[in-house]
């Protein structure tokens, strides 16, 4: 049985008015014959069976996303540069962050921020598997396919715990699936958390236009914090970038970075959106998190001396 309090990350975008941007595929064939004219036939319009066109929400999603995008770009925003001298920060700051980012949680009981109990992460291997919905096209299968399996090799060299990607039969499981595809995020939820409540069914299926994506990871009830499953829920209807920044955050907060804050910078835990991608502050989180001088379920009294050990390392700075 999955515990969902307090393992629930939501990511949410402010509403922001933007320029839309499209894009084009040119194709041309020569035929076998000689054509008899220079004017081409003119040829019926016929739809592929399998091609259904995306309904009027999604279509309005797509827009909708796309000049979010291009204004959060316009500002300076979703950068993918890591952060440079304008972003500095020492072994202080990344023992403070570790310790908000990895024990509190703004969603923890519905009621604003609160300590999780205990540090959460995996014990086990990490079986990352893309889930496409059938309204994705193939190539943005394909390319997002790549995206996972690049970043779940990056996370495994940084955490040094086991992290790869699988074709099926996963335990952290990335959805991409488009409003045309309530049916399909349905039955897939079900299957993957058949003790899901209802209204957090509802979540995963008709989403709020500000929560873009998110990801759900747990334990068992009598071992909450050790983590054995994942599922993250990601808009296909994102433009490439921010659908990568979705990547980015919510696989590495499944692995048990659960929170935001104001003051971590840089990095992609903090709702700003300054940064698209992991940075280097977020890497050595991540690899604090999995250094076994930590322990799971561990109090933050009891990890605040060894997380300050941890964060001087980090940054060369003496003890």
């Amino acid at each position: 049985m999955m515990r969902r309090s307090p393992q629930t990350v939501f990511r949410t975008l402010r509403p922001l008015v933007l320029a839309s941007f499209g894009l084009a595929t040119l194709a041309a064939c020569l035929p076998n014959g000689q054509r008899t004219s220079l004017v081409p036939e003119q040829r019926p319009d016929v739809v592929p069976a399998a091609y259904q066109p995306p309904s009027v929400e999604s279509a309005e999603l797509r827009n909708y996303y796309r000049v979010l995008q291009q204004d959060l770009l316009t500002r300076g925003l979703l950068r993918t540069d890591g952060g440079g001298p304008e972003t500095p920060y020492d072994a202080d700051d990344l023992a403070a962050n570790f310790e908000e980012i990895a024990f509190y949680n703004e969603y923890a009981g519905r009621g604003g921020s609160g300590l999780t109990g205990g540090l959460s992460r995996w014990s086990g291997p990490v079986k990352l598997v893309a889930n496409f919905g059938p309204s994705v096209p193939a190539s943005q299968r394909q390319r997002d396919q790549g995206v996972l399996e690049s970043y779940g090799a990056r996370l495994a060299r940084v955490t040094g715990h086991s992290i790869s990607t699988a074709p099926k039969r996963g335990n952290f499981h990335v959805i991409f699936a488009g409003a045309d595809d309530k049916a399909y995020v349905a039955e897939k939820v079900r299957d993957l958390l058949p003790n899901l409540s209802d209204s957090d069914l509802h979540l995963f299926v008709n989403p709020p236009r500000t929560h873009y994506c998110f990801v759900l990871a747990g334990g068992p009830q009598g071992a909450p914090f050790d983590y054995i499953r994942g599922v993250a829920l990601i808009r296909a209807e994102h433009p490439d970038l921010v659908r990568d920044s979705c990547i980015h955050e919510e696989v590495a907060q499944g692995l048990g970075l659960l929170n935001d804050s104001p003051r971590a910078r840089p990095s992609i835990f903090n709702d700003d959106d300054e940064f698209a991608f992991l940075t280097s502050h977020d890497e050595q989180l991540l690899k604090m998190l999995y250094d076994p001088r930590l322990r799971t379920g561990m109090s933050a009294d009891e990890a605040r001396p060894i997380i300050r050990i941890l964060a001087r390392e980090a940054m060369g700075q003496s003890l």
